[in-house]
């Protein structure tokens, strides 16, 4: 009953001091997570071992949930990217700036036959193409 005190004690002091804002970054919380699981999973064999399967199934459940937290948050948001400028747009199509919507259409089809996904292609390219056709006819 003391550790769960003790532990209690520590979350509302970290979530004291962070008041809204991260206090460990990514990388941070990822090692600590990964150390406390494995502690979980360690402390859970021991219980396990003199007989307390109860307390045992209750640390292999939270061994499990900070590995899952661990993984998760492994994975980074995409970073916002900003509006396409005009110059951008035409230098991605290979257009002038005298160009007409047909030419700019028919510089998006030539393209975009090479660079769809299913033509062996890539999906953010297409997504570049498709962004510079749409900044371009959207004047």
């Amino acid at each position: 009953m003391l550790y769960l005190a003790i532990g209690c004690a520590a979350l509302v002091l970290l979530v004291w001091l962070g008041r809204g804002k991260p206090i460990l970054k990514r990388r941070e919380w990822r090692f600590l997570a990964g150390a406390f699981a494995i502690a979980c999973f360690a402390a859970a064999a021991y219980v396990g071992l003199r007989g307390g399967w109860g307390k045992s199934i209750v640390l292999v459940v939270v061994g499990l949930w900070l590995v899952m937290s661990t993984r998760r948050t492994g994975l980074a948001p995409p970073a916002p990217r900003e509006r396409m400028g005009e110059a951008e747009a035409r230098s991605i199509l290979g257009v002038s700036a005298e160009a007409s919507p047909e030419e700019i259409k028919d510089a998006y089809a030539r393209l975009m036959r090479l660079a769809h996904p299913d033509k062996g292609g890539t999906s953010g390219l297409a997504a570049q193409l498709n962004a510079a056709r749409d900044r371009l006819l959207k004047k």
